[in-house]
């Protein structure tokens, strides 16, 4: 078994965790009724889904999924390989090709990521922005619950200042009324709207 990675800073120890270690941990149980996701060697406890949240990642899901046909795999909170350390599970992706080429090892990279952001805005921008655009996702998408928008990320770049050392360079914020297409898909048309969910009702 490969060893994870020790950082030692001001005499703590930091353990990263490699992937084989996380599989390892998971096929023991540690994880059991807990979502988690590996990133640079540390094991991310995620927040239980709310009803809202679940809602939100089924009605992107469905979108994307009726409009790409043959070619490409649209996947709900399915893990992708972006290293060595590194296993996110995206709320919604878009992968060039069949299932079937992917029975042996998760996809190592994406047309299109969508994260459904009710209560993790900042993270989703920042952390997670900052991972997908190093990893050379082209185009990433959040779900702006909270201000009823979708934020479109394009163009990754690199940038010291972040996370991971690299973000996106374009960002479009697109209300209820707008559209948008899939960098991966052109000719395709989508609503905003129906990516995002109802509004609340009128008091």
């Amino acid at each position: 078994m490969a060893t994870a990675t020790i950082k030692r800073k001001s005499g703590v120890h930091l353990r990263r965790w490699t992937k084989r270690e996380y599989y390892r941990l998971a096929e023991l149980g540690f994880f059991r009724g807990q979502r988690v996701e590996l990133l640079e060697g540390r094991i991310v406890v995620q927040s239980p889904q709310k009803a809202p949240h679940t809602a939100s990642v089924d009605r992107v899901f469905r979108v994307l999924n009726r409009l790409f046909g043959s070619g490409f795999w649209v996947r709900p909170r399915y893990p992708l390989d972006l290293g060595q350390t590194i296993e996110p599970e995206p709320n919604v992706s878009v992968v060039e090709g069949e299932p079937e080429q992917f029975e042996r090892s998760h996809p190592t990279s994406a047309s299109l990521l969508v994260e459904i952001s009710t209560t993790t805005l900042s993270y989703d921008r920042r952390r997670k922005g900052s991972l997908y655009a190093r990893a050379g996702i082209k185009h990433y998408w959040i779900v702006n619950v909270p201000d009823r928008q979708l934020e479109v990320y394009r163009a990754p770049i690199p940038d010291a200042r972040y996370k991971y050392k690299y973000r996106y360079s374009s960002r479009t914020d697109l209300l209820p009324t707008a559209t948008v297409s899939p960098l991966a898909l052109p000719q395709a048309v989508i609503a905003v709207a129906d990516l995002l969910p109802p509004p609340p009702p009128v008091q």
